[in-house]
């Protein structure tokens, strides 16, 4: 696949105990996005946040949290993020969904492996 130019970003901002069907939410959106064929799908683990709860969660060692931040980043033409952003609705219960318009530098895979 080849992606360049202008595209749109997907962010997904979720807690690490997040759950779909017993299953890490994260893990079910990553899963979902690579079977609509998007490019991509990255999972990044915060270090401290809070949000609309206003309970803040960290890895500092005396307030050690088990419910850390996730961001789900995914970037893919315009057509492709918006008709998979329907499916974020079954799956989310709590969180932030934001999408924005960015510019693609470059997006360079490995050869396949045979």
């Amino acid at each position: 696949m080849k992606l360049e130019g202008y595209a749109r970003r997907l962010m997904v901002f979720i807690g690490e105990e997040d759950r779909y069907d017993h299953k890490p939410l994260a893990t079910e959106i990553v899963h979902r996005a690579q079977q609509a064929g998007l490019a991509g799908a990255t999972v990044v683990r915060g270090i401290e946040g809070f949000g609309a709860s206003n309970r803040v969660h960290t890895t500092r060692i005396l307030s050690l949290s088990n419910d850390l931040p996730i961001i789900v980043l995914i970037v893919d033409e315009p057509e492709r993020i918006d008709a998979f952003v329907p499916q974020l609705d079954e799956l989310i219960t709590e969180g932030l969904v934001i999408i924005d318009d960015v510019e693609v530098i470059k997006y360079v895979g490995r050869p396949a492996q045979t």
